[in-house]
């Protein structure tokens, strides 16, 4: 839990909910492309491989591949796909709530390990949205379009625990500043943690455990912008750089006019902490630093190191599994109808795996993971 003088004063940056929409705006819609300032693109050629394990004995393996979409933010070049030993052809689907695509792979009484490989190029743009609180929206009644982002679900719950604790948040903020207590709230009293995690973004976790990874983070945030009145959603996506698990989630809400806006809790409470652990640096520089990472999260922000591959909770694969999924992260498997679990490599107490995933990325330039480099907020005050 953050509790130094730092912490909460940078975290008091608002984002003002004021301007009611009036007749003459256009009416919400969640395909809205977004609406952010795009900058810095890097190329990168990606060689993402699923190394998928059935028990002894399965007669049918199952495996979901999302395949990253185009957006503001990315464009992304076909590539190629292969399976080894088993020589099987995907199928290409997109499932019907959130329009996410996956290639699908059917394997007869697997043998061993299945190797599924993707080549691809992508390239990767910086997004500032440099949202203007004074000029957002309030939306009294939402288009059924965007029942899927404000509904109660399996991980992104809506029950009196959270509405509780909705009301208090919103209660201490003032009617205005709803989103912007969310986030703080989260990042005052939640801890980052890969070994207390539900890896499926259950708001119940990090409520009871205090504790988890990026999904329970913006998970909770999801739940308690959609009582509060604001669309959310979790996305899903890969970091482009070498690392242990390469999946990442960020946080998005709707906020008219700017549409969809990227949001990484996590990561910048990570950053912040590590700004104040930092020996080199003044207990000034410390402070400017911290608020520029904070600022820089309320203005919305998606770093060119990062490419979305799903969008949304809770939903049926194309074709469907056995059951719907709370999220895909890398990769969705089961056999035999039932699901092999997902992996978390960034757990130093997990030893066992039934996939794991193996990925290079090389890219067209040199590229700071801006969660990382303080220098990247230097450039962008």
């Amino acid at each position: 839990m953050i509790r130094s003088s730092l912490c909460w004063f940078v975290f008091a940056v608002p984002l003002v909910f004021g301007v009611a929409a009036s007749a003459s705006d256009p009416e919400p819609s969640p395909e809205q492309p977004y609406t952010a300032t795009p900058s810095a693109p890097v190329i990168y050629d990606i060689d993402f491989r699923v190394i998928v394990t059935a028990p002894v004995g399965t007669k049918k393996l199952r495996v979901w591949v999302p395949i990253a979409l185009d957006d503001l933010g990315q464009k992304v070049t076909a590539g190629d796909w292969s399976v080894f030993p088993d020589n099987v052809n995907p199928t290409f689907q997109s499932e019907k709530v959130f329009g996410n695509r996956f290639a699908y792979f059917e394997i007869a009484n697997p043998q061993g390990a299945q190797i599924i490989s993707h080549t691809f190029t992508a390239t990767v743009w910086q997004l500032d949205w440099n949202v203007d609180s004074a000029k957002v929206q309030r939306v009294e009644k939402w288009p059924a379009a965007f029942d899927a982002y404000r509904r109660a679900e399996r991980g992104i719950v809506i029950n009196d625990r959270v509405k509780t604790l909705a009301g208090d948040i919103a209660g201490k903020a003032g009617p205005t500043g709803e989103l912007s207590a969310v986030m703080d709230w989260v990042q005052a009293n939640m801890t980052y943690d890969h070994s207390t995690t539900s890896l499926v973004a259950s708001t119940e976790h990090a409520l009871t455990k205090k504790r988890g990874d990026c999904s329970d983070y913006h998970g909770l945030c999801s739940s308690l912008g959609r009582v509060l009145g604001v669309p959310t959603r979790v996305t899903y996506g890969l970091h482009l750089f070498p690392k242990n698990l390469p999946c990442h989630c960020k946080l998005e809400a709707y906020l008219p006019p700017h549409g969809w806006v990227s949001f990484d809790v996590s990561e910048t409470q990570r950053l912040v902490k590590a700004i104040e652990a930092a020996d080199k640096l003044t207990v000034a520089e410390k402070k400017e630093l911290a608020t520029a990472a904070v600022a820089r999260l309320r203005r919305g922000f998606r770093d060119n190191t990062w490419l979305m591959m799903t969008k949304g909770t809770d939903y049926d694969l194309a074709p469907k599994a056995a059951s719907k999924v709370p999220l895909v992260p890398t990769i969705y498997a089961e056999a035999d109808g039932k699901p092999l679990p997902l992996p978390d490599p960034a757990d130093p107490t997990k030893r066992e795996f039934a996939w794991m995933t193996a990925h290079k990325y090389t890219t067209s330039k040199p590229v700071a993971y801006p969660f990382k480099d303080w220098g990247t907020l230097k450039t962008q005050r």
